[in-house]
């Protein structure tokens, strides 16, 4: 079982900057793809950005040049840096893992309790 501890949410104003980290712990055969989506209240939940363990990425347009997606294999830890806030990016961001238990075993996915980032203006 893999588990996900998300860190670095808060208040911010727009224009600003935040980083969030999500550390994985438990045990895997490997971690795979990570990322990041939110859920903004009414809303259902959607992708913010994703990370293969190539380091390949791929972004919802709305942060495209904006927020940039980072991992640390040696930690199993993914980043979120997230530029240039807009009130739009207020939601709750969880983080996402997917891993395999065995070399054969079918893929597996874990999600984090989620943070708050709130941009106020």
């Amino acid at each position: 079982q893999v588990q996900l501890v998300e860190s670095g949410g808060g208040f911010m104003q727009a224009g600003g900057s935040l980083r969030l980290s999500c550390a994985a712990s438990g045990s895997a055969f490997s971690i795979d793809t990570m990322g990041w989506y939110r859920q903004a209240p009414g809303k259902q939940r959607e992708l913010v950005a994703t990370i293969s363990n190539g380091d390949s990425t791929n972004y919802a347009d709305s942060v495209k040049g904006r927020f940039a997606i980072s991992r640390d294999n040696a930690k199993n830890t993914v980043y979120l840096q997230m530029n240039s806030l807009k009130l739009e990016d207020t939601a709750v961001y969880y983080c996402y893992a997917a891993w395999a238990a065995s070399a054969l075993g079918r893929p597996l996915g874990s999600w984090g309790q989620g943070t708050q980032v709130t941009v106020s203006s």
